[in-house]
């Protein structure tokens, strides 16, 4: 199986296993489909933890922080008053919210970058298998169900609107996408052996761009880690530096090593020779 590392950024990145013999079309799609689902699941991950702290979302013509609002607040046995007025604070047992908590962790765990240091490939199937256990997370917390307004039900349904938000950015769909390798666009009616060669065991970085957007940006020489390392080297060697050019300690003059008649003083047998005082 060929391994693709598809790499949009360092903190952006995860490994996909496919064939050669796939279209270019086809992997486009499958890849643009994991990129997402990874992506849905750091939204969920950040809107379930507030839905575990604070509870359901409120509709949005009535959000406002509580303790300004005209009409009572319905306050139940758990109630966390949410500060960005989001939502209604009525939140689940905490022992229950727990439940919740970790399964958006390991939802994310299992979509995390750090996937591609272990050298495990992600599929579609997987990251929807997780989506799946947030969702009954979600049932069991709150049984009555979330409004339909509630970021955390929009994401387990795949319907977020992310216009105007900062997540807008994020997905990209598979009908825009385009693959590059080695600064190219790789064609969609060609295979991957056409640019990957035969070799099953091939491993090649990829990127994913909307069309339309050129280029991705080239890969730095080096990374991130080792540009910190080289900063702090050149740093430390620089700090030295300064300090031998401000030490103009000429003591040394005095020294035998620094005498340029020492050598000739030595062949004549008169080193050792003092003049008296």
């Amino acid at each position: 199986m060929v391994l693709l590392h598809m790499k949009r950024s360092d903190l952006d990145q995860f490994l996909f296993e496919t064939t050669v013999n796939a279209t270019v079309d086809e992997t486009t799609r499958q890849l643009a489909e994991v990129h997402n689902l990874r992506h849905r699941i750091e939204r969920l991950k950040a809107e379930g933890e507030e839905l575990a702290k604070h509870g359901p979302a409120k509709r949005p013509d009535q959000q406002g922080i509580d303790q300004y609002q005209e009409t009572p607040v319905e306050k139940g046995p758990h109630y966390t008053m949410d500060p960005t007025g989001r939502r209604t604070g009525n939140a689940c047992d905490p022992e229950v919210a727990k439940v919740l908590i970790k399964t958006l962790e390991e939802a994310v765990a299992a979509a995390h970058r750090d996937q591609v240091n272990k050298k495990a490939p992600l599929t579609a199937r997987t990251l929807q298998e997780n989506i799946d256990n947030i969702r009954g997370a979600v049932m069991i917390c709150y049984p009555m169900g979330l409004p339909e307004w509630d970021p955390v039900r929009q994401g387990i349904e795949d319907k977020e609107d992310l216009a105007g938000t900062s997540y807008a950015a994020d997905d990209i769909s598979p009908a825009v996408a385009t693959l590059w390798f080695a600064g190219k666009q790789m064609l969609p009616e060609k295979k991957l052996s056409d640019y990957l060669g035969r070799h099953e065991k091939t491993k090649a970085v990829v990127k994913l761009q909307k069309k339309g957007q050129g280029a991705p940006a080239r890969e730095p020489v080096v990374d991130q880690e080792t540009q910190k390392a080289m900063m702090a080297f050149y740093y430390k060697k620089q700090e030295e530096q300064k300090k031998l050019s401000e030490d103009d300690d000429d003591s040394y003059t005095n020294s035998s090593w620094a005498n340029s008649n020492s050598l000739k003083a030595h062949f004549a047998g008169v080193q050792a020779v003092r003049l008296p005082k």
